[in-house]
């Protein structure tokens, strides 16, 4: 098989949470453990950081590894979804898997996958391993998929632990409290393993410090050790001032993640940083500003408020679940403009209603779909939200509602696609 075959082969044999949901699950981790033991265990071949988190831990993962990559540290990435090239999951300093290595794993591979028959996301991370494993990376930093405890990635074992923020989202799997989801998220944490949470929530709070205890693990949350003295929110930079609890001196980073909400991802990163230089790494104040002033550009991020044209000003953020559209809102209220179009669609398992309540009535919407089984359908999404007061049309691909947005919008205009990281990955490249 060539390369586009190969890909057709992984998406179409494998079952895939994000197109067919729930049934692509596997509630246990022992196919992940048989891939792995078939390639001789490289999960155990390379130091690892580990993040989970229901928002943020994107955006906490292509940090530290951009900071890692600052230090001139070989620094495997390991993320999911992709946008717009499977190859995006997989990376070593900001470059992609090559598309040889996709279909010589896959072609060595075939037998087992018809016997054990994993997921998509079992033999993806499978595949990471393998690739980091064999080019001697220094550091990987490892995003969970969904949850924690049963998530493929969770059979390594990392030097450092990161849990972000926790909300409510995939509830029909992971519970439908904070609490639950928090323990689900806990599962990641490691007997005598240090883990950082980013953020003090009350109810998560008891459970990670009981899960912790449990383990021997140090536990840190990162609000309670740094504080944010300044703050300075543009429409595509946030300037941080950041002072420790222990008394350390102040310090100012430039990200260009912006929006307020990097603020808490901020702090558990630098409270990573922290111990992973107790582990030996050379973190200094300088490689760290660096690697958040430079984190797209080093790590290939997209879709985090990602602007792809001026006239209109065109933004693509794959928040997609209440949090998630809270927090565009917040940046969105940062930007100066005439009209504002949104191209939004989202997926059947969320909590819909809920996200379109908090979108502005005043916007002229551009209702779709992404080409995927999950996908609500554009009709039935336009007639919930105009029960919620919003106003627009359906369309039936993303393409064609951006389009239709771009036919309209002055120069002066903003469109704002926004819903699902299946919308963002569905809009032509500009």
């Amino acid at each position: 098989m060539n390369y586009q075959q190969t890909i057709e082969y992984l998406f179409s044999r494998l079952p895939m949470f994000s197109k067919v949901g729930d049934s692509a699950l596997k509630n246990d981790l022992l196919n992940i453990r048989l891939l792995c033991g078939i390639l001789g265990h490289p999960e155990d071949k390379f130091p690892s950081v580990h993040i989970a988190g229901t928002n943020g831990k994107g955006s906490t993962s292509h940090m530290l590894s951009a900071i890692f990559q600052s230090a001139g540290y070989k620094t495997g990435l390991y993320t999911s979804p992709h946008l717009h090239d499977f190859r995006e999951r997989i990376r070593i300093n900001g470059e992609m898997i090559p598309e040889a290595r996709v279909v010589s794993f896959t072609a060595d591979m075939k037998q087992h996958v018809e016997t054990i028959e994993p997921s998509f996301f079992e033999l993806t991370v499978a595949m990471a391993f393998q690739w980091f494993a064999e080019e001697g990376i220094d550091i990987a930093i490892i995003e969970t998929g969904l949850g924690g405890r049963l998530d493929s990635t969770n059979i390594i074992s990392p030097l450092l632990s990161i849990i972000t923020n926790i909300s409510l989202d995939h509830t029909h799997i992971l519970g439908n409290t904070p609490e639950l989801i928090a323990r689900e998220k806990a599962g990641i944490i490691k007997p005598d393993t240090p883990v950082v949470i980013s953020e003090t929530q009350a109810g998560p709070e008891g459970i990670f410090r009981e899960v912790a205890d449990l383990h021997n693990a140090p536990i840190l949350f990162a609000d309670q050790q740094y504080t944010v003295t300044g703050s300075d929110a543009g429409p595509e930079i946030l300037t941080v001032t950041v002072a420790s609890n222990a008394g350390e001196p102040e310090a100012t980073f430039r990200l260009d993640l912006p929006g307020h909400y990097q603020e808490r991802n901020l702090l558990g990163v630098l409270a990573g940083v922290n111990i992973l230089r107790q582990e030996g790494y050379n973190l200094t104040q300088e490689v760290v500003e660096k690697g958040l002033a430079n984190v797209k550009r080093l790590t290939g991020l997209g879709g985090r408020w990602e602007v792809v044209a001026r006239h209109p000003y065109t933004v693509l953020d794959v928040g997609h679940n209440e949090a998630g559209i809270r927090a565009i809102l917040e940046q969105l209220a940062l930007v100066t403009y005439e009209k504002l179009h949104i191209v939004t669609g989202f997926v059947k398992d969320k909590d819909v209603p809920a996200a379109l309540r908090l979108l502005p009535s005043s916007a002229t919407y551009y209702f779709t779909r992404a080409q995927i089984p999950r996908a609500l359908d554009e009709t039935e999404l336009l007639e919930m939200a105009t029960r919620e007061g919003l106003h627009g049309n359906a369309y039936p691909t993303v393409p064609a509602a951006f389009e239709a947005a771009q036919a309209v919008a002055g120069k002066d205009d903003m469109i704002l696609v926004c819903g699902s990281c299946f919308i963002v990955g569905d809009v032509p490249q500009l």
